[in-house]
């Protein structure tokens, strides 16, 4: 194993970075040997008591600025959050995902904010990964063609964006993607966000592309549709009459649950 100094100097190099337990050990250990797990925890003991890493949870942690180290905890993790949210991502499923629901659809809005909840759709990853109050959810997304029912992810690709935030790339819905499932109900506890959608749908009714919403409907989304169509019915008569179409092609299936919360 190499000296403590070196150590130190390896991680001041990592600075504004996510490190993963995993990560560490790479550094103090190379070549990973078994014999050497007591070492390495204790060098990663010896580097928190130096506050040259801060513990954001079990096993994550950053190499702090001086200006990080007078920070409490949730202040720090709200100031690392993307580059953490990044980092989970890349290391459970590389680009195989894209982030969706209301957190999508705020990130369109230009509403940066760290929320309690984040939902990352994945070709076949189902995990929750909570850090202090907040949810990193990945998971699949399931619809029917023909009645059958299929994995969704691949047919989403379409209709996914890159979106640059604070310097790091990230894969999301796009604007009527976003805009569909944030008219879902994803959790039962938190329900929908009608002022979200209307604020949506006001500021961006004449951007959105209605081919979209007719490519889309088939796969999912029925719902959504009937509950975006009675907030367009007062802000915007042809998107409304593209809901309305959409609904008329699946078999006249209005539900007026979707009525519910106007």
């Amino acid at each position: 194993m190499i000296s403590f100094d070196k150590i130190v100097n390896k991680m001041w190099k990592k600075w504004w970075k996510i490190l993963f337990k995993k990560d560490i050990f790479e550094i103090i250990d190379p070549e990973s040997k078994s014999e050497n797990q007591n070492m390495v925890d204790k060098t990663v003991y010896k580097l928190k008591a130096a506050g040259v890493i801060i513990s954001l949870k079990a096993w994550v942690y950053i190499v702090p600025s001086d200006d990080d180290k007078i920070l409490n905890k949730v202040d720090l993790l709200e100031k690392y959050y993307l580059k953490l949210l990044k980092k989970y991502i890349t290391y459970f499923v590389w680009s195989s995902y894209y982030i969706s629901w209301t957190k999508s659809l705020q990130f369109h809005l230009k509403d940066f904010s760290v929320p309690e909840k984040i939902y990352i759709i994945t070709r076949d990853l189902n995990k929750k990964i909570k850090v202090w109050n907040y949810e990193i959810i990945f998971k699949t997304i399931s619809g029917k063609i023909e009645s059958k029912k299929i994995n969704l992810y691949a047919k989403m690709q379409d209709f996914v964006v890159y979106k640059n935030l604070e310097w790091l790339e990230f894969k999301i819905s796009n604007l009527e993607l976003s805009l569909l499932e944030s008219a879902q109900i994803s959790d039962s506890v938190a329900g929908l966000d009608f002022s979200l959608l209307n604020k949506a749908i006001k500021k961006y009714s004449s951007e959105l592309d209605h081919e979209v919403f007719h490519s889309i409907w088939r796969y999912k989304f029925i719902m959504s549709f009937n509950r975006l169509k009675e907030i367009a019915k007062h802000i915007d008569q042809e998107l409304y009459q593209c809901f309305l179409d959409i609904i008329k092609q699946n078999g006249w299936l209005f539900i007026w649950e979707g009525l519910r919360g106007f």
